[in-house]
């Protein structure tokens, strides 16, 4: 139970305590105790041989707790709201394990004194001096970001997180009600990483509705904060059972970027081809080799942060694998790494009775390999064509291209002729290409 604490005067941490100070009277769960075993030494042989626990473990009154090894909460998955109780929301916490921040960087710390080494381009660490030309230089100080807290209370959704966001929640009620809120760690219940929150109720929609609490600064500065990311959702029975799972393949299904493996394999048959000697010929391949894997890369970095039209950019990394032996996708499945958790995830839920698709901006042919691999039912990926002697690509694609909008009309596609309703659909990406 969330109650604020300048009604009470405690804090938001006490009241989440596991264990809190013994306190005689109003029927404490000590008083109890203590009252049964009152009873009890009456009827014993040896009163010493029992005493009452206290609440507060000592040599004199040691706990005689022991632990049974299970874990039982007050609440589960399948609560749903009885008649007239207000709905209930998920908010589903993810922090940023990937991308662990530390404060103590100085902004500047990247530039020198010296103008000469500087570095080519300003560096994302630039702070309030990123440039030493006085023409350029700001006339105000940039905003001052939210202080990192990860890095005080540790590298997962530590308590005091917790109690941060509830305190958000609580404070959005306009007129305030007392929220109820129940959580539990999805992953690990010692340093959680990805944590859910059911809460009840919502805060009044006439004064921010649910789309606008999903936006709201206050949870924006709470995610830049704790370097999480907060996932609202509406608890509801198409929440729990889905039917339909969406997958992107590139560093989704498969750990790699499948262009960039195609260049990197090229470059290998390229050595191998000019000799065991370390030629001048061979010293411009590599080189060259290099460039090539650094502009894909390049591509693609800025076309999955949306940087780029994703269209245009498939295209420029394309041509550029004009050329390369048709035969390529076959010697690749012995370099493509399979996520870890994806066989598994992909076979429990075809028993469970999902559909399947892999909606690819990649390839075909590397697309039909991982879906026969793992069953799934339905793949959608980018055609590339092939010289009419059939040994090598020509740099050209066909037919439609797999971007942002065909995925979301091919995901409602499927949905559609499976008789799904998209509230039962999930999709997992990892790139602007997947957002729609």
């Amino acid at each position: 139970m969330l109650r604020s604490s300048s009604m009470n005067g405690g804090s938001y941490i006490l009241d989440h305590q596991q264990y809190r100070p013994h306190r005689s009277g109003g029927g404490a769960i000590d008083d109890v105790v203590e009252t049964s075993l009152d009873v009890y030494l009456t009827n014993d042989k040896n009163p010493e041989s029992v005493k009452p626990f206290r609440g507060i473990p000592s040599s004199q009154s040691p706990s005689r707790i022991k632990d049974s090894g299970i874990i039982h909460t007050m609440s589960h998955r399948s609560c749903q709201p009885g008649p007239g109780e207000p709905e209930k929301l998920v908010a589903t916490l993810f922090y940023n394990s990937r991308n662990p921040r530390h404060p103590h960087i100085h902004p500047d710390s990247t530039h020198t004194a010296n103008p000469d080494q500087l570095p080519p381009q300003p560096s994302p660490l630039a702070g309030s001096a990123p440039t030493i030309d006085m023409a350029n230089y700001p006339l105000e100080p940039p905003p001052p970001e939210p202080e990192p807290l990860d890095h005080l209370y540790g590298p997962y959704i530590s308590q005091i997180c917790l109690a941060h966001f509830l305190q958000i929640l609580n404070d959005l009620q306009n007129p305030y009600q007392r929220i109820t809120s129940s959580h539990r760690c999805l992953d690990s219940q010692v340093h959680p990483r990805v944590m859910e929150i059911t809460f009840s109720p919502p805060p009044n929609p006439d004064y921010i509705t649910f789309e606008e609490l999903r936006r709201h600064e206050s949870i924006w500065r709470f995610e830049r904060e704790w370097n999480v990311e907060v996932v609202l959702q509406k608890e509801e029975i198409w929440r729990k059972h889905k039917r339909l799972a969406v997958f992107d393949m590139d560093s989704t299904l498969i750990q790699q970027e499948v262009i960039d493996e195609i260049a990197k394999e090229v470059g290998l048959e390229k050595e191998v081809s000019v000799g065991p000697r370390l030629t001048p010929m061979r010293t411009s391949i590599r080189i060259t080799l290099t460039a090539l894997i650094q502009t894909l890369q390049a591509i693609t970095a800025r076309a999955m942060n949306g940087e780029l039209d994703f269209g245009a950019s498939l295209r420029a990394r394309v041509t550029l694998l004009k050329g390369v032996p048709a035969d390529v996708f076959e010697r690749l499945k012995s370099v493509i790494t399979v996520t870890p958790g994806a066989r598994e995830l992909c076979k429990s839920l075809k028993r469970l009775g999902y559909k399947l698709a892999v909606l690819s901006g990649g390839f075909m042919p590397t697309s039909q390999w991982l879906a026969d691999d793992l069953g799934i039912d339905y793949v959608h990926a980018n055609s590339l064509v092939v010289s009419e002697d059939g040994k090598t690509l020509t740099g050209e694609l066909t037919g439609p291209i797999v971007d942002k909008e065909r995925k979301a009309l091919l995901l409602k596609e499927i949905a559609r002729k499976e008789n799904i309703p998209l509230k039962q659909v999930l999709a997992a990406g990892d790139g602007a290409n997947d957002l729609l």
